[in-house]
């Protein structure tokens, strides 16, 4: 029997809420999932029925919902200061916050400028590589170079930068477009290539749009390791490591979005780790907060800060929200950072995502997957499909999935797992068994 309460309910949230990335007239027919609370990988709606969060709430959530040690230090904070504003005051937990990501640098990045989502943060950078070349007396480096199919933020400028056209045609008459260079995505691999050979192929398209443009161009930005919002598009490190070279030597800035590939995502805490660089600016946001509050930040090098140290208020970074580093979400950031010096969250993460990608292993040799692949925490495969399948897959996954206890949310055809890092051994066979049952009940319903 239906709860009557709660259609009215969801009928309600339909005529109040415009929801994101959604075209709302699906929701006729594929109904909105009311959650009520939520308990470590769980969610809960209000019929009690529970789903496994395998996709983290986008990516957000590291430590589980509701975790203790989160709750406890936003309950202290907000009993002490709750908001301040950040132009000419400072706090406790903004500044602890901001050592500490120094110091995970090894002092490489700091002073941290804060906001409050990724794009904000991709914004933030962009701002600050055509001022920091402005202040330096070289206006004509005012153009950016993004990678073919990456995302970096739905906001104006950060539109100028994704390489998505779901997300931008609409809005091209609004847009300044960057260059775009080839994507080091290892599925390209040709016959007897592997992925450090894409890698060296891509990097090659960037050295030659330096070679005639770098005195026109202020900074290439680049998702390391994983390009996410185009599919979980993985690449070797290699190719990382090969931007910072060709930057460093074409006088370019580097912009690293680490904001969904941050924070152990990928194996390391900084994706840019495991090609041992650092870039000039590095943008964080998502699972730094643990995934309870808004927060995105920019740390970059003591060379640009300087270059903005003056006298004159014109050569500051004039930019700014009301809510700049709000003392909650830093709070909420230092208890998830807290949570990673507690255990070897990292070596920990490594365990569990090798045993869920063993445990998805058959998978792997079904006739509608290919690239079965892996990149610290997320995990990925894309569906063979054609024609009305395709297109309507990803909707038609994500209801067989709720109906057996997963939120799983498919881009496109391609499937991936990025779920937080609280699974025990028990929950990774689930989402496991569970996924691989969803897709063949997709697979079995066709297009309909």
């Amino acid at each position: 029997m239906r709860d009557v309460a709660l259609d009215d309910w969801v009928a309600r949230s339909l005529r109040a809420v415009w929801h994101p990335c959604t075209q709302m007239k699906h929701h006729e027919h594929m109904p909105l999932v009311a959650i009520s609370r939520g308990h470590g990988p769980w969610l809960f709606d209000h019929a009690g029925r529970r789903y496994l969060d395998a996709i983290s709430s986008w990516w957000v959530n590291l430590f589980g919902h509701a975790n203790a040690h989160i709750n406890a230090a936003l309950k202290a904070q907000l009993d002490t200061l709750e908001h301040a504003m950040l132009a000419g005051c400072t706090h406790t937990p903004a500044v602890e916050l901001a050592e500490r990501l120094r110091a995970l640098t090894g002092g490489m990045l700091g002073h941290a400028f804060f906001a409050s989502d990724g794009a904000s943060a991709v914004e933030i950078a962009l701002k600050m590589s055509f001022h920091y070349w402005r202040n330096q007396g070289q206006d004509r480096k005012r153009e950016f170079v993004c990678i073919a199919n990456g995302y970096h933020g739905e906001t104006i400028g950060a539109l100028g930068v994704t390489d998505v056209a779901l997300f931008k045609d609409a809005y091209d008459p609004l847009i300044r477009r960057a260059h775009v260079v080839a994507s080091p995505d290892a599925r390209g691999a040709r016959e007897g290539e592997d992925a450090a050979d894409v890698a060296a192929r891509a990097l090659e398209d960037v050295r030659q749009l330096f070679e005639s443009r770098a005195q026109d161009i202020a900074a290439l930005i680049v998702e390391p390791l994983v390009q996410c919002a185009t599919g979980m598009a993985m690449h070797d490190p290699s190719y990382v490591s090969g931007l910072r070279e060709l930057t460093e030597r074409y006088g370019v800035h580097l912009i690293a979005d680490e904001i969904a590939v941050g924070c152990g995502r990928t194996g390391t805490f900084f994706a840019c780790e495991q090609a041992a660089i650092w870039p000039d600016f590095l943008c964080l946001s998502k699972g730094i907060s643990g995934g309870y509050l808004p927060l995105s930040i920019v740390l970059s090098r003591d060379a640009i800060f300087e270059a903005f140290y003056d006298d004159d208020t014109a050569r500051g970074f004039l930019h700014s929200h009301s809510y700049t580093g709000n003392p909650l979400a830093c709070r909420a950031a230092l208890a998830s950072l807290e949570l990673f010096e507690r255990a070897d969250v990292i070596a920990e993460n490594e365990r569990k995502s090798s045993a869920l990608f063993d445990a998805l292993a058959p998978l792997a040799a079904h006739p509608a997957v290919r690239n079965m692949r892996r990149c610290g925490t997320i995990i990925a495969f894309d569906a063979v499909l054609e024609g009305d399948p395709a297109r309507t897959f990803s909707r038609r996954f994500f209801e067989a999935a709720l109906e057996r206890e997963l939120l799983l949310r498919p881009i496109g055809t391609t499937v991936y797992l990025m779920p937080p890092y609280v699974l025990d051994d028990e929950t990774i066979a689930l989402a496991a068994a569970r996924t691989r049952e969803t897709f063949e009940a997709t697979l079995a319903c066709g297009g309909r």
